[in-house]
Formats: structure tokens, sequence, C-alpha cells
């Protein structure tokens, strides 16, 4: 509608853009499920990628789904810790991340809203063509849209990820004698999303280069959130094991 009307003259009448953004969004996201129903947003997974998965999940078990801040009954949306790894890294996910057009509950009046804005936050798999992707969800959103509404699309940067190319075997070896040096286990291997395009830049530069990437989140680390905070005695000791793989790096290089 062109401007907000009393709840009581128009609802049954008009629908609200609520359920118009209901019905849109379930075009692109299963509502039950979460699964992403476009097929420009989903990939093959690579079996060894799905073996890491497995192993990391039998190292990590629990604690995949329990370092996340979980509000008093709430459940991941599986048991499986291998579904959940495979899930963040290598399937399609959508989550709303802002909105506009909702008043504030206290100021809330009985209105029926003449319109309502979200922003999407789409994480698309490794190998996924983001611009493709991009392309397939503005035309699933404005395709026929419910009830005649207007509906607009602003494209935001869509940006895709990198699949890091096989461990030469010099660098496995390097890595699981630094995990077991100081962790007393061999290392497991996880993906994890992010918006840094220049992993895939620099792998499309130098295609024969190996690539060693870990870092600090996890338990009782937080990156990006209002509380930003690090785990200081695994920073340090996952230190350790980045020096440990650069000292075997150089051994390497003079022999």
């Amino acid at each position: 509608m062109k401007e907000g009307v009393h709840s009581g003259m128009a609802t049954g009448i008009a629908p609200t853009p609520f359920r118009i953004l209901e019905q849109l969004l379930a075009r692109i996201e299963n509502p039950v499920t979460g699964d992403v129903l476009l097929d420009e947003l989903q990939c093959a997974i690579p079996k060894d990628r799905r073996a890491q998965a497995a192993a990391a999940a039998r190292t990590l078990g629990g604690s995949v789904a329990g370092k996340l801040p979980w509000a008093s009954t709430a459940q991941p949306i599986s048991n499986d810790p291998t579904e959940l790894i495979i899930n963040s890294t290598w399937r399609a996910t959508v989550a709303v991340t802002g909105a506009e057009g909702l008043p504030p509950i206290g100021s809330a009046g009985n209105v029926l809203l003449p319109e309502v804005a979200v922003k999407l936050s789409l994480r698309v798999p490794p190998s996924c063509d983001a611009a493709r992707a991009a392309a397939a969800v503005r035309e699933a959103l404005l395709r026929d849209p419910p009830y005649g509404a207007q509906v607009s699309f602003e494209e935001g940067s869509a940006t895709g990820g990198w699949n890091a190319p096989a461990f030469a075997p010099w660098l496995e070896e390097a890595i699981n004698r630094a995990s077991r040096a100081v962790y007393e286990r061999d290392a497991v291997h996880i993906g994890c999303g992010g918006t840094i395009p220049f992993m895939g830049m620099l792998g499309e530069r130098f295609p024969r280069t190996q690539f060693f990437i870990t870092g600090v989140l996890g338990p009782h680390a937080n990156a990006h959130g209002p509380n930003e905070f690090l785990a200081l005695e695994y920073t340090k000791r996952l230190t350790a094991c980045v020096s440990l793989v650069l000292a075997d790096h150089a051994q390497t290089l003079s022999s």
C-alpha cells in the first residue's frame, strides 16, 4: 500500500508486507529445514572435504555446536557434528541480518504497514559462482510478485569462496608434527565462512603455492561480535604450532 492503514480496516483485505516477504524468502530457502532451494547455489562436495569434515567431527564432537552461545533450550540444526561442519562450509545458507519498516515494539500500533525491507546474507559453497548465484536470487525474488506487490532487489557485493589445494606431503607432515608436539594429537582440517576474497585472489595468482591457513576462532573466542575476544592460552599454543611449521619449512628449503 502507499501508506499505513488501521489494521481493523485493512487486514483480511490486503496482505501484510511481512506475509509477502515470507513467501518471497520461501522461494530461496525451505523455512522448515533451512535448505537453500536454488540450484545455482549448490555444488558437489569433494570426497576429501567430506573425509576431513568427518575427522574434524570425531575430534571436536559436541563443541562444533557447543562453541556457540546458545540461549536456554535452543538446539542446533542437527545433532550430527559432521553434518554441521558440512552445513557451515559446503552448503549454501541464508540469514536475515537487518530490517527496516518495522517500528519498535513499544511504539507499534494496530497499523497494517505499507512496506518492509530486509538485508540478506547468503553464504555460498567455496566452488560456487557467486555472480551466477546472485543473479539466480534476484530472478527468484522478483519473478511474479505475490499479490502483484512492488518488490525491489538491490545487490550488494557478490564474492566467491575458495577451496584450497591439497597439501604437499612435506607440509601435511609438518603440520601434524607441530600439532602432536603442542596438542598431543594430529591436526584436523575444517573450512570457515568469511567474506575475505584475497585468499581466492592469491590462489588464482599463485596456483602451485601451498597454503597453511589457521586461526584462533572457536570456543572462548568471538570475531566481529559486539564482544570481540580471544582465548589467550589457545592463541599462544597455536602461535607455537605455526612457528614449528615455519621452522620445518625452513629446513625443507635448506635441505
